[in-house]
């Protein structure tokens, strides 16, 4: 299994390096393309190579043509089977921590949790890969309170650190006819203001955790992004009074994400490349945007309707 793994990641690697060339080539045929079609002639550069890149274009269908990447080798098998989660801690967790990882298991399907005990990552995610689980969370904690969110997708990666803020469980609501059961059906999904190319990566990430619904579910499962802090809310609808009237109730938890780094690779791989990383100058770049567009302010809407 080590041999096969380390095989795998190999081979991984070794298409990721292909990329580059992969893209200038699509790009090389792209220009070749736009040119027949409008009746140019092939532009200066590429007339030496015109005849081997239209005999590769000729050859070419719809799955083909497109260039793939590292994404699609990472997610290659989201649509053949659900996922399989594995939730664990840091080590010694407090009460609140076990609680809050506890609900995170209802929340997200095909989830199962583990006691930490003394084990290390680098076991962990190798047991994980040879049984079969699709994703890793780790969740962390800072004197009783959980402030950090660990999500490495297993086996290539990626893994994306969150910090975590306003954790609020179901065990902390008092009243608990107000909020209910928690349903175990598949939730849909919402994924607000994800728009940037990081946005997607995060929506990516964060979609594959679900598996595919039923239409007539009624649990609903919200993460809305504001200013690059991530919203999630966990809600069940219900029509009382006929299809034109829907009634929303929050079930719980609720928290914040705030992604600070993404990396190519699964968490114990400390050499794995890192593809994007808040830095210290970012805080205050505050009208800039990472994830989503950053929404215009009232005066500001006023003003251009004016």
């Amino acid at each position: 299994m080590l041999r096969r793994n380390i095989r795998l990641r190999r081979e991984y690697l070794y298409r990721k390096s292909l990329e580059g060339k992969e893209r200038l080539l699509y790009e090389k045929k792209r220009k070749i393309k736009e040119a027949l079609e409008e009746g140019k002639p092939i532009p200066t550069e590429l007339r030496n190579e015109e005849a081997a890149l239209r005999q590769e274009i000729d050859l070419e269908d719809n799955y083909t043509s497109i260039p793939k990447t590292h994404i699609d080798d990472e997610y290659a098998n989201a649509t053949v089977r659900d996922p399989k989660i594995l939730l664990t801690t840091s080590r010694d967790p407090s009460a609140p921590l076990i609680q809050f990882v506890k609900e995170l298991k209802f929340v997200f399907p095909n989830a199962e949790r583990m006691n930490r005990g003394s084990q290390v990552i680098s076991e962990i995610i190798e047991s994980c890969r040879a049984h079969e689980f699709t994703d890793v969370i780790l969740v962390h904690e800072h004197r009783g309170i959980p402030d950090g969110l660990i999500l490495s997708h297993l086996p290539f990666g990626p893994t994306a650190y969150f910090g975590l803020l306003n954790v609020v469980t179901r065990h902390d609501i008092k009243d608990k006819k107000a909020i209910g059961t928690m349903p175990e059906a598949y939730p849909h999904l919402i994924l607000d203001n994800f728009k940037t190319k990081l946005g997607e990566r995060t929506a990516n990430i964060l979609k594959h955790l679900f598996p595919v619904p039923k239409p007539d579910t009624k649990r609903i499962v919200t993460f809305a992004n504001r200013s690059d802090y991530i919203s999630f809310r966990h809600h069940i609808y219900e029509k009382p009074g006929g299809p034109k009237s829907v009634e929303l109730k929050e079930i719980g938890p609720r928290f914040e994400l705030r992604l600070y780094q993404v990396k190519l690779g699964t968490m114990e791989q400390s050499e794995a490349q890192i593809e994007w990383v808040i830095r210290p100058y970012m805080n205050t770049t505050k009208k800039r945007s990472f994830i989503g567009n950053e929404p215009e302010p009232d005066d500001k809407r006023n003003r251009n309707k004016a």
